[in-house]
């Protein structure tokens, strides 16, 4: 598989975890009000740490693919036809 496809894939599985880790871990009990501001949002939704857990996460399930894929127990070409 090209560089491209693997960036591909990677970005994909990247976006997916991103969605699913989102919702974690969220207070939404606000201490300070503010007009115009959605009462749901969180005050500190620790995007760092999520995008840190979600980078970590995707790296090991795109590994594990790309192993899949390179001893051809995962072979798409074939999965096609």
């Amino acid at each position: 598989m090209s560089g491209t496809g693997l960036a591909i894939i990677y970005v994909i599985i990247w976006w997916i975890i991103f969605f699913a880790i989102l919702p974690i871990d969220v207070n939404r009990t606000k201490i300070v009000k503010i007009d115009g501001e959605d009462p749901g949002s969180p005050e500190n939704p620790k995007m760092i740490k999520k995008f840190l857990y979600c980078t970590g996460i995707t790296t090991i399930i795109f590994v594990i693919i790309y192993l899949l894929i390179k001893f051809e127990y995962l072979n798409l070409r074939n999965m096609i036809t």
